[in-house]
């Protein structure tokens, strides 16, 4: 519970108070950290180094929110284990409507408040952005900047692979050759 309390409060500086903004482009700026992704338990990002900048154009009855997000994310190479920086730069956007009554054909591309809305909270949004970037497979000469993988951890992957593919080799062997393998060393 305390836990809880503690993600919330520091959830807290994600939102941006829109209600006593005059209509215009307001630009706002965000640090995204280990702290932020420790937040969401399943997160695929663990460690990182973010920043978010964040154009807000606020219209009467909308707002169009432009993300520019750019740093690293630590990612664990799927090959030789190694942990590296995967550098992310990408830019995103977001509708913002605005209603009187409730509305629950939440899109996407649309977020629906309510006139009664003050602020709008883009922590989740900067969560799912972020993890979407994470790719499917991670390898260090690919994701990673001047960086290739450990040759220690690729030559004993080999030698088991090569040990693996002789035992195999003799666990193909008919049974009935061996018996004239038997003769032969008589």
């Amino acid at each position: 519970m305390q836990a809880q309390i503690q993600i919330v409060k520091y959830l807290k500086k994600y939102k941006i108070p829109f209600s006593g903004l005059a209509s215009g482009k307001h630009d706002f700026e965000f640090e995204i950290d280990n702290k932020f992704f420790d937040c969401y338990e399943h997160s695929l990002i663990k460690k990182g180094n973010l920043r978010a900048l964040v154009e807000l154009q606020k219209q009467e009855n909308m707002l169009v929110v432009n993300f520019s997000i750019e740093g690293t994310i630590e990612l664990t190479c799927d090959y030789c284990l190694n942990e590296f920086d995967h550098p992310l730069s990408f830019k995103e956007r977001a509708l913002v409507k605005f209603i009187l009554e409730d509305w629950e054909d939440e899109t996407e591309e649309v977020i629906i408040l309510s006139k009664t809305d003050h602020e709008l909270d883009i922590s989740t949004l900067l969560y799912e952005y972020t993890n979407v970037r994470v790719p499917y497979y991670s390898k260090c000469t690919e994701q990673g900047v001047d960086i290739s993988c450990n040759p220690e951890i690729l030559e004993k992957i080999a030698g088991e692979s090569g040990e693996n593919e002789a035992e195999k080799e003799e666990e193909k062997i008919d049974p009935r050759w061996e018996a004239l393998k038997n003769i032969k060393n008589n």
